[in-house]
């Protein structure tokens, strides 16, 4: 008798946890996925769910931003001289304008390799229209928050921009100084 009602316990605790969310409307571990996004590039829109998924104080700034450039994929790589690459597109207002390359090139104490995502968002039309323009380049004083350890509710824009990195893979060490160069084409 006790086994059997230790049974039928177990069999509404499991059939409730899986129907409550099915009333009530809503799955509050329902996640974003690239499909519900409007963005033709699935690598892109992978990307967008990812850092949106796992850091949802970034949604605010796809809200907001006058407009983002996504890379999919940056590999980098260095002993002593490093360098790094990745192609991207840009967004304006949510709508595709353009692709963009970023190059970076870097010098001091470094060993390894790594792969990561980056986004860059922008506050205003006058920062993305000097991206637009060629003219943008991310010093070394700049830096971008490396969502793998959070975002942080507090995390603004600096210049114009707010850059975020989610490492994919690889591993490396470095002590280096060096800035990022990009090149936008209008679609």
């Amino acid at each position: 008798m006790r086994k059997r009602l230790i049974t039928n316990f177990i069999f509404l605790s499991i059939t409730a946890t899986s129907i409550v969310p099915a009333y009530g409307g809503w799955n509050p571990t329902q996640t974003e996925t690239a499909k519900e996004q409007d963005i033709t590039n699935t690598r892109v829109a992978e990307v967008i769910a990812n850092f949106k998924n796992n850091y949802p104080n970034l949604k605010v700034y796809f809200e907001k931003a006058y407009g983002y450039a996504v890379f999919p994929t940056v590999t980098k790589g260095g002993i002593g001289i490093g360098a790094a690459h990745g192609k991207g597109e840009v967004y304006e207002d949510g709508t595709l304008i353009g692709t963009t390359s970023l190059t970076q090139i870097t010098i001091g104490a470094q060993f390894g390799g790594q792969s990561y995502s980056e986004i860059i968002f922008f506050k205003d039309k006058e920062t993305l229209d000097d991206f637009k323009a060629g003219n943008y380049k991310l010093g070394a004083q700049a830096s971008a928050v490396a969502a793998t350890s959070g975002v942080s509710k507090d995390a603004d824009y600096s210049e114009g921009v707010a850059v975020f990195t989610l490492s994919k893979s690889g591993l490396m060490y470095e002590a280096s100084i060096g800035g990022q160069k990009f090149s936008f084409q209008a679609k």
